[in-house]
């Protein structure tokens, strides 16, 4: 089995999972099926909603006589009638229900192996919220010894290894580190099913934040239990792939209907607010002078058309870069999810999902609340600004905010404000201080606020600047009676071109890069038709270009060469093995399993260098994966190569 990342937002990744019986695209939806009473056939369920693996109990086919010897003969996949992927489950939630149900830990797994199943599941303890923290120690300690003894048995079937340990990070990170160092092959976060039932949201994200913090990231994670729509995005984007539904049918026997934004029962609804195949079909009257079996296998269709629909929502999601956007509009659906996003305001989760978050996106930032200002994307920009950016100047100036792009917006003012004095000149944006070079940069051009602010983002955004500024002290534009308290600066202005390439660059590549690009015979081309920076050019070489979508920019491999012999080893570097020299230098792209070693501060889809063991410069690139991910992954790319190193 073979995982592979092929997009991604926030800590969230479209991937494809590689297996004998198909390939599955994640995030994605195991509808589960009971072998004993298929209200929806899995054959059914690939033709009306695409899908592509479910999930079965393999305790209740091994206590079922009849089920047991059919599967042992012709395998699960015959017994399901099923031919994509399929993973079982074990009996844990079983023994969580109803007790002691006299399970063998490594006879469940055999029997597991031994039926064909794709993805077999450890007996794990099952551990709940109410514990103390030495009942929950105990769980995992007997969960770890456990999944070490099932491992030697799974023979060609994957294994799943669940992380335990109740409501305490420490415990589950510890649960987590301790399973990555096994050959499992899945993640399952388990034990959660008690927090989703009370709601109790911030446990939810604790648990699977604490979780993935100790979790090999090569490996899917599946969130056992979670099958409402409306914890999707959320799971999606603290980095789960998988989720299974037993709730489409044990609601559809309630009468209950699952929406995006929560659940309604069918007898309290006079119209059904949906559009998919079973509401435009049927009116919610027709639905409910239905016989009781027909209304509870037409409602559970429209449960999974709903849940497999809102999957598709995320991903498209992942593609555009604003999952965070549908997490949070997702979260005014529920004052306890929404109050739940608190727990993400905290510094050490941002700092985290930091190394997640991609450095740029397709789409603009929308601002959705209170909660828009804490994504993790906004604190690191922030972050850079106060590390990378070079003050030349004693005085700043602030102008309120205004129409964008700031520069074109200013014009005027800047122009006559520049003929007398030297001065950096911030705008006080609703994502705080905005240096005037940096205006065409993401996400400063490409997000959309409010006129009137919320309490909590002005706060924030009143901190950024206040960090960004230290002592420095800055003049607050008024009118022209402002510049009166300017300090002298007899040093003439420079050409803006040159201020907004150098800004650019020291924030992008780090402090300095700008020193090392641009020393020698600078060259701006600009498009024609807008009027706004392209290429750049020094003593004739061309070393970058500057991309119009998101006001950062492409490395070209002369550029390259300039940051490789000013900035340190392992600065931007991705250090491949010998054996993948060659390839690259024919333009190949990085594939994860030859990366020996990179900076750890590289983001996904942050400009790099790739180098040899020896440091010797070989192409640059754009790298997909940050370094944990790129040491611990054995299959896919790592980095695309734009343009090799001549030799």
């Amino acid at each position: 089995m073979n995982f592979e990342i092929k997009n991604r937002d926030a800590a969230g990744r479209i991937c494809k999972l590689y297996t004998n019986h198909g390939t599955v695209t994640t995030p994605t939806l195991m509808p589960v099926i009971n072998p004993n009473k298929m209200t929806i056939t899995p054959k059914e369920m690939i033709k009306l909603f695409g899908t592509q693996i479910v999930i079965t109990n393999s305790y209740i086919i091994n206590k079922n006589d009849s089920l047991r010897k059919e599967s042992l003969a012709k395998g699960v996949h015959k017994l399901l009638d099923f031919k994509g992927p399929i993973m079982t489950d074990s009996g844990t939630f079983q023994s969580y229900v109803y007790g002691d149900i006299h399970v063998d830990p490594i006879s469940i797994v055999q029997f597991q192996r031994d039926i064909g199943s794709d993805i077999g599941t450890i007996l794990d303890i099952f551990s709940t919220p109410d514990q103390t923290k030495k009942e929950a120690l105990a769980g995992i300690q007997e969960t770890i010894k456990r999944a070490r003894e099932s491992i030697s048995h799974k023979a060609e079937m994957s294994l799943a290894c669940t992380v335990q340990g109740s409501i305490y990070p420490d415990l589950r990170k510890k649960c987590a580190e301790e399973l990555s160092c096994l050959e499992a092959d899945v993640f399952p976060i388990g034990g959660v099913v008690p927090l989703m039932e009370g709601q109790r949201y911030s446990d939810l994200i604790r648990v699977i934040l604490a979780s993935k913090q100790g979790l090999d990231p090569s490996k899917p994670v599946h969130l056992f239990g979670c099958g409402h729509p409306l914890l999707f995005p959320l799971a999606v984007a603290l980095g789960c792939d998988f989720f299974d539904s037993s709730a489409y049918i044990k609601y559809a026997t309630d009468k209950r209907l699952l929406f995006p934004w929560g659940t309604e029962h069918l007898d309290q609804l006079e119209e059904l607010p949906c559009s998919c195949p079973i509401c435009t079909k049927y009116s919610a009257s027709e639905l409910q002078n239905m016989e009781h079996e027909k209304t509870i296998v037409q409602i559970a269709k429209h449960n999974l058309y709903v849940s497999f629909s809102e999957l598709k929502r995320i991903r498209e999601a992942i593609k555009a870069g604003c999952l965070w956007e549908l997490v949070e509009r997702k979260a005014t659906a529920n004052p306890f999810l929404y109050e739940a996003l608190y727990e993400l305001h905290k510094k050490e989760h941002k700092q985290w999902l930091m190394k997640f978050e991609p450095r740029t996106k397709r789409k603009a930032l929308f601002y959705t609340g209170p909660h828009t200002i804490h994504r993790p994307f906004i604190h690191r920009t922030n972050k850079y600004l106060q590390q990378r950016y070079h003050f030349i100047s004693k005085n700043i100036i602030a102008l309120p905010e205004g129409k964008k792009p700031y520069f074109t917006h200013y014009k005027n003012l800047v122009n006559k404000i520049s003929l007398k004095y030297h001065v950096h000149i911030i705008v006080d944006s609703p994502l705080g201080p905005v240096p005037l070079e940096l205006d065409e940069m993401y996400p400063y051009a490409q997000s959309v606020f409010p006129s009137v602010l919320d309490e909590q983002t002005s706060e924030q955004a009143t901190a950024f600047f206040t960090a960004f500024l230290g002592k420095k002290k800055i003049v607050k534009w008024k009118d022209a009676k402002s510049l009166l308290r300017m300090e002298t600066d007899d040093r003439p202005s420079k050409d803006f071109d040159e201020l907004r390439i150098r800004a650019v660059a020291d924030i992008q590549f780090g402090r300095g890069a700008s020193q090392a690009l641009f020393n020698g015979k600078v060259m701006i081309q600009k498009s024609k038709k807008t009027g706004k920076i392209r290429t750049v050019f020094v003593d004739n070489n061309h070393i970058l270009s500057l991309r119009a979508e998101d006001g950062f920019f492409t490395l070209k491999k002369d550029g390259g060469k300039r940051l490789h012999s000013f900035f340190r080893f392992p600065q931007m570097r991705i250090i491949v093995q010998k054996e993948a020299v060659e390839s690259i230098k024919d333009g190949k792209s990085v594939f994860a399993k030859f990366v020996a070693d990179c900076d750890p501060k590289l983001v996904p889809y942050d400009e790099c260098l790739i180098v040899d063991e020896e440091d010797t410069l070989l192409a640059v690139g754009r790298c997909l994966l940050n370094r944990e991910e790129m040491l611990s992954f054995n299959y896919g790319m790592a980095v695309k190569i734009r343009d090799s190193i001549d030799t």
